[in-house]
C-alpha cells in the first residue's frame, strides 16, 4: 500500500514562508493526481491545491492563489507546496494525498492514500 510521508511545517511570522514536502513510497499513476488539504482544529479539512502526476495542471482554492506554489519532482514521486506571505488563517495541519483521476479534487473522500500530516502554525 502506497505511503506518502509529509514533511517542512513548522512555527513561522505572519509574511513569512513555509516548503512542504510531500513524498510517495512508490510511483503513483500516469493519470493520477497528488493534492494538499489542511484542516484547522474544529474545522473540515479543505483543499489547497492539486497537480497532474504528468503534465502542467494545476489547481488551488481561492484563498491560497498567488502566495502557494505546488510543484512536483516525478523521478523522486515527491510534491511540494512552496507557501509565502502566511497569513495566522492559514495554520492548520497539512496533508497531502493521491487520486487515481482528476474528478471531484476538491473533495477530500475521492482520495486514496494519504499522509499523516505535518503542522504548519503562523503567528501574528
Amino acid at each position: 500500500q502506497m505511503q506518502l510521508v509529509e514533511s517542512g511545517g513548522g512555527l513561522v511570522q505572519a509574511g513569512g514562508s513555509l516548503r512542504l514536502s510531500c513524498a510517495a513510497s512508490e510511483r503513483t499513476p500516469g493519470t493520477s493526481y497528488m493534492g494538499w488539504f489542511r484542516q484547522a482544529p474544529g474545522k473540515e479539512r479543505e483543499f489547497v491545491a492539486a497537480i497532474k502526476r504528468y503534465g502542467i495542471i494545476t489547481i488551488y482554492t481561492d484563498s491560497v492563489k498567488g502566495r502557494f506554489t505546488i510543484s512536483k519532482d516525478n523521478a523522486k514521486n515527491t510534491i511540494y507546496l512552496q507557501m509565502n506571505n502566511l497569513k495566522p488563517e492559514d495554520t492548520a495541519v497539512y496533508y497531502c494525498a493521491v487520486k487515481a483521476d482528476g474528478s471531484d479534487l476538491r473533495s477530500p473522500i475521492r482520495y486514496d492514500y494519504w499522509g499523516q500530516g505535518t503542522q504548519v502554525t503562523v503567528s501574528s
